[in-house]
């Protein structure tokens, strides 16, 4: 899903989405910038994303991202140690960031007459990052503390072992976070390097969405952003992808806890982002687990008691996806027919059609979740951020349309095709006195 670069400040045609008029316009050193225009409240969020994450790392650079990620804050050319932070509490502002597999993410939301002192300092760190070699170091202590308090969750430990299994060679199976043996021996110069590699302007896009007014706002981006070098792309050797394949059978993956809860993981691979099955996908979720009227909860919690909790995920991502099932044993439930039964609502939905009734109550709980999560504008555009900088913006417009076009069938088809036991990785977190 390809788009077509503008000229310098060239806008694109409007759309619109949650009461914003949404533009793409592009700068002549490859920054891609959205414009979501919404003058409801006096508030305008400003979002810069990377496109790069934790599967642009090699095995030695694991964790890289997300430690750059913390060292964006530890100071720039024009702003020093802790200065980012205190701008943004002087002018009434929030600040925040995000990493993910696939993007790397930094937003700011200040009052509209304020709100261009966040292109300054995103262009500065852009421009100039420091990377202080004291401050490397002890940031690193942090990231390694963060990473050690992750290791006592238990839902955590085991998910980290279905994607071992899920994505055997692939990047997608690291933790975002890296590993705390990767992380020691990284120097500031290769953060230098895998800096100089993606943050450049060809590799970002930026989202203005709120209060403002275009031509204004294109003209403060060109100041800010307009001298910063586009930046060579990365070699193709700089982020191997070996083939995904397809699975040849179950696997089964037991794992022990110091506490008496016996935890249920299951995990399909499945689909790139914003494919047709990604929104089939996503109703049977809410089949199987969105409220009290869902199967799975019905039936397991409230029912026959076989478990406390039980939810499920649509994970769908740049190169591939996950359909993930966690649930709960009750006390006294024993694995097997927590299991059995799972199984058997699961092959349920391979075999029947779901009903009219229960289809257009999916397709309205997504709906209300799209609204609600478009109600502020940093919000909307993290929304048309994540989108662009994982597929296509507009895709971000489409979500109603895409599912009032899934049909019962297309249900009943992805779970045939995804959701089957020789596709599946199961894996249990029990007591540590079961242990065998």
């Amino acid at each position: 899903m390809g788009t077509a670069r503008k000229g310098r400040g060239q806008a694109g045609a409007v759309a619109t989405k949650a009461g914003a008029r949404i533009q793409e316009r592009w700068l002549r050193n490859g920054l891609q910038v959205l414009f979501a225009e919404r003058h409801d409240d006096p508030v305008v969020a400003v979002l810069l994303l990377y496109r790069v994450g934790a599967r642009d790392e090699t095995e030695r650079e694991a964790g890289l991202s997300h430690f750059l990620e913390h060292m964006m804050f530890k100071g720039s050319g024009s702003f020093g140690k802790g200065e980012v932070d205190l701008v943004a509490t002087i002018l009434g502002g929030q600040i925040n960031a995000f990493t993910s597999s696939d993007h790397t993410a930094y937003w700011f939301e200040f009052a509209s007459d304020r709100w261009e002192k966040a292109l300054e300092i995103e262009a500065d760190r852009m421009r100039g990052l420091l990377l202080d070699p004291a401050e490397f170091e002890a940031e690193k202590a942090v990231v390694l503390e963060e990473l050690a308090m992750g290791e006592d969750d238990p839902w955590r430990s085991l998910t980290r072992k279905l994607k071992l299994a899920l994505f055997a060679r692939h990047p997608y199976r690291r933790p975002v976070i890296g590993y705390a043996d990767t992380l020691r021996v990284l120097g500031v110069e290769d953060m230098r390097d895998y800096r100089a590699r993606f943050y450049r302007p060809g590799n970002a896009i930026l989202v203005v969405c709120g209060d403002f007014e275009p031509s204004s706002a294109i003209r403060a981006i060109r100041k800010h952003f307009g001298a910063i070098a586009r930046g060579a792309s990365p070699a193709p050797l700089d982020r191997p992808r070996p083939p995904l394949t397809e699975p040849s059978g179950e696997q089964r993956i037991e794992t022990h806890w110091d506490d008496t809860s016996r935890r249920l993981c299951m995990a399909w691979p499945t689909v790139r982002v914003g494919s047709d099955e990604d929104y089939a996908l996503d109703l049977v979720s809410v089949v199987l687990t969105s409220g009290r009227l869902s199967r799975l909860h019905r039936r397991l919690v409230i029912d026959e008691a076989l478990a406390t909790s039980v939810s499920t995920s649509n994970d769908t991502r740049v190169e591939a996806g996950v359909f993930w099932l966690f649930a709960e044993c009750a006390e006294g439930v024993e694995p097997a027919r927590l299991e059995s039964a799972l199984e058997a609502e699961i092959e349920r939905l391979a075999r029947e059609l779901v009903p009219a009734s229960e289809l257009k109550r999916a397709r309205a709980i997504l709906a209300a979740g799209e609204a609600y999560e478009c109600e502020t504008v940093t919000d909307l555009a993290e929304d048309l951020g994540e989108f662009a900088v994982d597929a296509d913006w507009r895709l971000a417009l489409q979500s109603n349309e895409r599912l009032a076009a899934v049909r019962a069938r297309d249900l009943r088809d992805v779970a045939r095709r995804f959701l089957t036991r020789g596709r599946r990785v199961v894996g249990w977190s029990l007591p540590r006195a079961e242990e065998r």
